[in-house]
């Protein structure tokens, strides 16, 4: 598997949904990742950290760059938690739960990868769909963490590494009906 096409691919994915989306500075990104099907195994079988930094030197230098909080969700183990920086967490309101991701047993590589590199990573229980656009990299099922409102996002990529992507964004909610007029710029 070559890693540094696997970081090439994953910051083209994050700068592609994040134009398309709009996202502004203050943001949530959500980020789901299974290492495993990037390198083309079945989730949760093939835990991998070399790739899971692949994707993190990908995505996370980007969304600093723009001033974008990341949400890393973990797996079902840790019911899909997700490490925040603690600022986000405190900015959010979110509240703080005591578990430590861990690459084999709870959580999966690429949340473990952010609790070692982010600058001060927290594990929040949930981020009260608050996100307002993600990567889900292997069918890992980041939809929980979007507004009510999500609309997929097709970019010029379908994969990373082996893994299927979707993308998202959200969009404020019609209302109205029949007789409203909408914001061409919000939908």
């Amino acid at each position: 598997m070559d890693f540094k096409e696997i970081t090439a691919q994953s910051r083209q994915a994050v700068e592609e949904i994040l134009e398309a989306a709009g996202v502004s500075k203050g943001s949530i990104f959500v980020i789901g990742c299974s290492s495993s099907e990037i390198l083309g195994d079945q989730i949760g079988t093939a835990t991998n950290l070399d790739s899971a930094n692949a994707v993190f030197d990908g995505i996370i230098p980007v969304l600093e760059e723009k001033g974008i909080f990341a949400a890393a969700q973990c797996c079902e183990h840790l019911n899909r938690a997700l490490v925040v920086e603690r600022e986000a967490m405190e900015r959010f309101g979110f509240e703080q739960v005591n578990a430590i991701p861990q690459p084999n047993h709870a959580g999966g590589a690429f949340a473990t990868v952010c609790y070692q590199r982010f600058k001060d990573p927290v594990l929040v229980e949930s981020i009260n769909q608050k996100a307002d656009a993600g990567i889900d990299i292997g069918g890992t099922m980041i939809g929980m963490h979007m507004h009510n409102v999500v609309v997929p996002l097709r970019i010029s990529l379908r994969k990373i590494g082996e893994a299927p992507i979707i993308c998202a964004r959200h969009r404020p909610k019609y209302v109205g009906g029949q007789r409203a007029i909408y914001d061409e710029k919000l939908m």
